[in-house]
């Protein structure tokens, strides 16, 4: 049961949350527990046009004098399934359990990410054994999906200079940096053509298995991508049958490495034989590529009955997207020259669909240096065009830039410290937190991230490492006892 580990309140809030759906864009159900959290326990609660939550709570006794502090979360939490969960993720809880030193979900995200942010941040609230400046929890909207509410948040409604951000994935680490963002989609109108008559097979084909996890944390670690991996089939051996494709989808979110990609195809029956035997060399190839990175990747394939299928994609559009796909940019750019093991500049060909007699593929394009950020997108240009297709630009965000004079910084570090007996590492994160954005109405907001450890978010294999939860609340309550030496 959650509720019984420690830090108590923060787990029994964290499992109440699990309990109400949250996916990016339907945080109806959220919001309203946190409007009747804040009533019920008498605490102030404002909402902006965003839909963003503001909450206050007045100095502890002797702290008056303290800087008030704000601690943030965002609402929404990733919603990925693996494909045999049968989960609906506006409708049904997160199915968590305890497994030895982690909690996990049953088939599905979590929603660590940001749920043990804003679960804490509530415990805080109503602990009155915790001792604190004035203190305000800024809850924003639909980050996982745009970062929609911290492009709203209005100058002037939060009244702390300081601000605590909940959003990091390693305990151990203060965040004082972020990458910057920005939305890149490629589309293709296309034909339909009738299924040639000598095709009287149809299969449909899964790539799946595969980690995922953040296109941001997670773009180094050398997991495969599922829809780039598919479609390196299709260009291996499209000279070996006679084939057509009726359908193809990859990936669920631009924000998260695929970990499954699917194609329906027409062949002819003597053809069957031969996509079966190359399916087992490609999984072969794949198992020696990835036996590290990739364990659980499988290739599978399923008949289907020909009346399932009622067109085919035309030839020369087939043609035209195989090859777009195959050389479609993906991953790591280029690792930062100034922190090491960090990576600078990345893209993740995050989502391919056919939809609306349309192709269409997402990007997330992610980099600590705006003109390195623009060099990617100039590529993506000059591939769209090379390919034929059209694109779209959208949801840029700016990254958060280190202040090396922190204040807040100097004291979160100090109470590391002095709690652990150890260096805390400044860190800068290759994803998009939602700092940078707040400096645009708060240019003078002094600001760190922390968080515990969360591994594989944005995928269904994320946890959450019991014993840092504990040390992350043991830190952020001792930062917040100590406000009164901020300066």
């Amino acid at each position: 049961m959650l509720s019984s580990l420690t830090p108590k309140p923060l787990w029994q809030i964290f499992s109440q949350i699990c309990a109400i759906p949250h996916p990016s864009h339907h945080e109806q159900r959220i919001t309203q527990f946190v409007v009747d959290f804040a009533k019920a326990h008498h605490i102030d609660c404002e909402l902006d046009q965003a839909g963003n939550i503001l909450l206050r709570k007045a100095a502890t006794p002797g702290m008056e004098q303290a800087s008030s502090i704000a601690l943030q979360a965002h609402l929404d939490m990733v919603p990925q399934k693996n494909e045999e969960t049968q989960h609906d993720f506006l409708v049904d809880p997160i199915q968590a359990y305890v497994d030895g030193e982690w909690v996990k979900a049953k088939g599905t995200t979590l929603g660590a990410d940001n749920g043990i942010g804003l679960a804490s941040a509530l415990a805080i609230l109503i602990d009155q054994t915790i001792e604190h400046g004035p203190l305000e929890v800024l809850l924003t909207t639909s980050e996982e999906t745009g970062m929609v509410g911290a492009f709203g948040l209005k100058s002037g409604w939060l009244k702390s200079r300081y601000l605590i951000n909940t959003d990091s994935e390693a305990e151990g680490e203060i965040f004082t940096g972020c990458a910057g963002g920005v939305d890149f989609k490629q589309f293709l109108p296309i034909g339909y053509a009738n299924i040639p008559e000598h095709h009287d097979i149809c299969v449909h084909l899964a790539l799946k298995g595969l980690k995922g996890g953040h296109s941001g944390c997670d773009i180094h670690l050398g997991r495969g991508n599922a829809t780039k991996l598919l479609v390196r089939f299709l260009v291996e051996f499209v000279d070996d049958m006679d084939f057509r494709i009726a359908d193809f989808s990859g990936g669920s979110l631009r924000n998260a490495i695929p970990r499954e990609a699917f194609i329906t195809l027409t062949l002819r029956q003597t053809d069957y034989t031969t996509l079966q035997s190359l399916m087992q060399d490609y999984s072969a190839i794949l198992r020696n590529e990835y036996q590290q990175t990739e364990p659980n990747l499988v290739f599978t394939q399923q008949l289907l009955d020909k009346t399932q299928v009622k067109r085919v994609i035309s030839h020369d559009h087939q043609r035209q997207i195989i090859d777009w796909l195959q050389t479609a940019p993906n991953g790591v750019v280029r690792m930062s020259n100034q922190i090491s093991g960090v990576v600078e500049t990345s893209l993740n060909l995050g989502v391919v669909e056919i939809k609306d007699n349309r192709v269409s593929a997402y990007y997330l394009i992610r980099s600590q240096v705006d003109s390195a950020k623009d060099a990617v997108v100039s590529t993506l240009i000059s591939h769209s065009q090379l390919a034929g297709l059209q694109y779209e630009l959208s949801g840029g965000y700016p990254g958060w830039q280190p202040d090396p004079n922190s204040a807040l910084l100097r004291l979160t570090k100090h109470k590391y410290q002095e709690l652990f007996s150890a260096k805390a590492q400044v860190m800068v994160i290759h994803a998009g937190l939602e700092c940078g954005l707040f400096k645009t109405p708060y240019p003078e907001m002094d600001m760190v991230s922390i968080g515990p450890t969360i591994v594989s978010p944005h995928s269904p294999d994320e946890k959450v490492n019991i014993s840092s939860v504990a040390r992350y609340w043991n830190l952020l309550v001792a930062t917040l006892k100590a406000a009164d030496q901020l300066k």
